[in-house]
């Protein structure tokens, strides 16, 4: 089998791409997804918030997934489901599974990472205690209760206050749960601020920062856990214990993005986000191969990610166009001081940007009245005034064509974050 672009993925992610790259006049499009259906992560998430900056309308997840599912069959762009992708060489040869067409390959002029992320488990964690039944992912307990029509449990204390460990913890409230805390091990919330005032605040649900679950009992089902205050280095600080009675511990510790598939073929992969490592063109380490979503790095809005595929997906088609091969490069790396952690992309080549580029970063801390900075060979391009910044929020800075014009012989791009 050959296609032009694989895309690797059928949620959000890969369907923006797929439907871009046929508007960009591919139409040799193929989709693998290991589920029975596409939409991806978005067919459990049954609370509204999403496609207000993609369609101006508030939509629940499977609605949004839904208008990008219609436009792929409306296109009609191929797509295989309950396709297992084994391997992906570094020339571009997918091999994959499923139980109609058995063990097959395919190869690929361009190749669309997009296989989303991934919960990290209790085993990461090392908590102290018994290994009890009760003990969930938020995003499986979110599966159980949302698609499968089971309840996790009936008194639960939740770890973490990443934005799915808030959104069950008012999913649980609305099926009858008492949920008796949320306990956050940073001195901030991992989550939207929008969610803690509409998850926690609105029904009364108490979120204890600088907390974390120090021991677990109970020998067949969790019977109740302790939890602690944390000092600066985030050891537990004795007496300050509190004893919950539960049936249920919901982890809602941070996602991983998926990236096996990355890593075994030769993709080079960003130690702070764990995901590959692209230019502007949302491009990694190997020609042809491109990443967009949380297989790149952690989205809070799926508008986002939609946004960011969608480009993925018309370069995909762009290097198929120009026969697979790159003109010489002059990658320029992201610079970046007071704040940020990373930025995507990592560099950039001010010849392959079209009217703009969206520079998207998270900070490390919360910070208070900052002046966020764009730097070209040492000219304020973009200054703008940031009354919050925090890390559950992602921000963003434009960089246009005319920036970029007004520097041709451009060598630095920096960003800075300092205080106002």
């Amino acid at each position: 089998m050959k296609y032009d672009i694989v895309i690797i993925g059928g949620g959000p992610a890969g369907l923006a791409a797929a439907v871009a790259a046929y508007d960009a006049g591919s139409r040799s499009i193929l989709i693998l997804e290991r589920d029975d259906k596409l939409g991806g992560i978005l067919n459990q998430c049954i609370h509204n918030g999403f496609g207000l900056h993609t369609f101006k309308e508030e939509l629940t997840g499977p609605e949004y997934a839904e208008r990008f599912i219609d436009q792929v069959i409306e296109r009609g762009i191929e797509y295989k489901l309950l396709t297992m992708v084994l391997a992906i060489s570094g020339d571009k040869v997918i091999t994959a599974m499923n139980k109609i067409d058995g063990l097959f390959t395919i190869e690929a002029g361009a190749i669309v990472l997009a296989m989303g992320c991934r919960e990290r488990s209790r085993g990461a964690l090392n908590i102290p205690g018994f290994r009890p039944a009760g003990i969930y992912s938020a995003g499986t307990a979110q599966r159980l209760v949302n698609m499968e029509g089971y309840m996790p449990g009936r008194k639960v204390v939740i770890l973490g206050s990443g934005d799915i460990g808030l959104i069950m913890a008012r999913r649980m409230t609305l099926e009858g749960a008492k949920v008796q805390v949320v306990a956050e091990l940073m001195p901030y919330s991992g989550g939207l601020k929008r969610n803690i005032v509409q998850c926690l605040d609105d029904f009364g649900i108490p979120l204890k920062l600088s907390h974390t679950v120090v021991n677990i009992e109970g020998k067949e089902r969790v019977s109740g856990v302790t939890i602690a205050r944390v000092d600066d280095k985030n050891k537990p600080i004795p007496g300050t214990e509190e004893h919950y009675d539960c049936d249920t511990l919901l982890l809602s510790v941070g996602l991983i993005p998926e990236n096996e598939l990355s890593r075994g073929m030769g993709v080079e992969i960003n130690p702070v986000t764990n995901g590959p490592r692209v230019n502007e063109s949302l491009e990694t380490s190997i020609p042809g191969v491109f990443a967009a979503g949380n297989v790149l790095h952690v989205h809070d809005l799926v508008d986002y990610v939609s946004e960011e595929a969608a480009s993925a997906g018309r370069a995909a088609v762009a290097f198929v166009e120009a026969g697979g091969r790159e003109e010489a490069r002059n990658e320029i790396p992201i610079t970046f001081e007071g704040g940020p952690r990373y930025t995507v992309p990592v560099a950039i080549d001010p010849k392959f940007v079209g009217d703009s580029l969206t520079i998207r970063f998270r900070v490390g801390g919360v910070m208070r009245d900052r002046r966020v900075k764009l730097i070209l060979d040492g000219d304020e391009v973009v200054k703008r005034r940031r009354q919050v910044m925090a890390p559950g929020e992602m921000e963003e800075i434009k960089l246009t064509r005319d920036m970029l014009d007004k520097h041709p012989d451009l060598k630095t791009i920096h960003i800075k974050v300092e205080e106002a």
